[in-house]
C-alpha cells in the first residue's frame, strides 16, 4: 500500500535576506512567522543557509533542543561554552543537545567562498538534558538516531534521520510520521518530482517509493 503524501513547496518557504545571510526556513522561524507551519511532530526548525565568505552566527545561547546541522558545500566553523572547536566540511553532520543552556557560535571558514548548510532542531523528549555534541561524516543511510545505533548521532527524542542518495521504498510504520526534505538536486517521491528545496509529508501507515538523481540528497525524517 503506498502512503499518501502532502507536497510543501520550497518557494513557498519563508525567507530571510540580509547581507551575508540568505535562509529559507521550512517552518516558522525569527520573523516568519506562519501558524499553519509551527514544525511537524518534534521537528521544529529546518532552515536552508547560506552564508556569504567571512559571514556567520556570532555567540549565542539555546536550551532545551536537538540541533543537527548537515554541511552541503563549503566549511562551517563551530565553538561552543563546552569547549567544542571544529570545521565541519561538505558531508558532515554535527548534534548539539542544548538541555540546561550552551552558547555557540558559526562562521564561514572561508574569506571567499560560500558556505551551504541546513540547520535542523527537533524537540527533546526531555528538558534539562545535560548539554552534549558529536559530529560525523555520512554518504548515505542512518545518520541519527535514540539510541546511536550504527554509528549514527544521538538524538534525544523518537526519531530518526535518514539520508537518502539511491532509491528507496520507506515503510511509514503505524502511528509514525515522515517528512521528507531534498536538500540538493531532485527527486521523484510517490511519483511526485521534487527539487531542492521541497518537502513532503506522510502520517498514515504505508511505503513511500523514493528516486533521486544522480547526485542528490534526500533527507527523511521518521519521527514518532
Amino acid at each position: 500500500m503506498s502512503s499518501s503524501l502532502t507536497l510543501f513547496p520550497g518557494a513557498e518557504r519563508g525567507h530571510t535576506r540580509i547581507d551575508w545571510l540568505d535562509s529559507r526556513h521550512s517552518f516558522s522561524f525569527g520573523s516568519y512567522v506562519d501558524s499553519a507551519r509551527m514544525g511537524y511532530q518534534s521537528l521544529r526548525v529546518l532552515n536552508d543557509d547560506r552564508v556569504a565568505a567571512g559571514g556567520g552566527f556570532g555567540k549565542h545561547p539555546h536550551r532545551d533542543m536537538e540541533i543537527v546541522t548537515y554541511v552541503l558545500d563549503g566549511a562551517l566553523e563551530h565553538a561552543d561554552s563546552m569547549g567544542n572547536r571544529s570545521v565541519l566540511r561538505a558531508g558532515s553532520f554535527q548534534r548539539m543537545t542544548a538541555g540546561r543552556g550552551v552558547t555557540h557560535s558559526e562562521w564561514n571558514h572561508s574569506k571567499t567562498d560560500p558556505v551551504h548548510f541546513l540547520q535542523i532542531w527537533i524537540e527533546p523528549a526531555e528538558r534539562g538534558l545535560e548539554p552534549g555534541y558529536e559530529e560525523g561524516a555520512y554518504e548515505d543511510g542512518l545518520v541519527a538516531s535514540p539510541d546511536g545505533r550504527d554509528g549514527s548521532l544521538t538524538i534525544h527524542q523518537d526519531a530518526r534521520i535518514h539520508l537518502l542518495r539511491a532509491e528507496t521504498r520507506f515503510r511509514v510504520e503505524s502511528g509514525r510520521h515522515a517528512w521528507l526534505h531534498v536538500a540538493t538536486g531532485a527527486a521523484v517521491v510517490a511519483g511526485h518530482a521534487l527539487t531542492a528545496g521541497d518537502a513532503a509529508a506522510a502520517s498514515d501507515t504505508g511505503v513511500i517509493e523514493i528516486a533521486p538523481a544522480a547526485d542528490s540528497r534526500v533527507l527523511l525524517f521518521d519521527l514518532g
